[in-house]
């Protein structure tokens, strides 16, 4: 089991072409830890905002009755992938892997996979 610290360094480094990770708490808004970004991307308002990215799909799930799970949820840029990946189990109710790919270099489908691996060995 790892901690956020180390999982999020594990994230940006394993993952080929991602540029910014963040655990992010959807019941308050809040990321609980952050890496990469840049000046003019901050991932504190990212996580944020993608809050209500989770809350209006959630939302709407209960409305239709659907009674799956979301795994994740990807936004594509003209250059970038954004995917956000609900954690499950022991600790991970109200928490999400934030993850943000630069288009040009990364494998969305490998990107993926690691995701999922990375939310195994996390540690809440």
């Amino acid at each position: 089991m790892a901690n956020t610290e180390t999982t999020l360094k594990e994230a940006l480094a394993s993952i080929e072409g991602a540029t910014g990770a963040a655990l992010v708490d959807y019941t308050s808004g809040m990321a609980l830890g952050t890496i990469g970004g840049s000046k003019g991307f901050d991932l504190n308002v990212a996580a944020a905002g993608n809050t209500d990215v989770v809350r209006a799909k959630i939302r709407t799930m209960e409305h239709l009755g659907l009674k799956g799970e979301i795994e994740d949820i990807l936004i594509t840029l003209s250059d970038q992938y954004h995917l956000i990946r609900l954690l499950k189990g022991r600790g991970g109710n109200g928490l999400f892997l934030y993850l943000v790919l630069d288009g040009k270099r990364a494998n969305l489908a490998m990107a993926r996979h690691q995701l999922r691996r990375i939310e195994a060995d996390l540690e809440v």
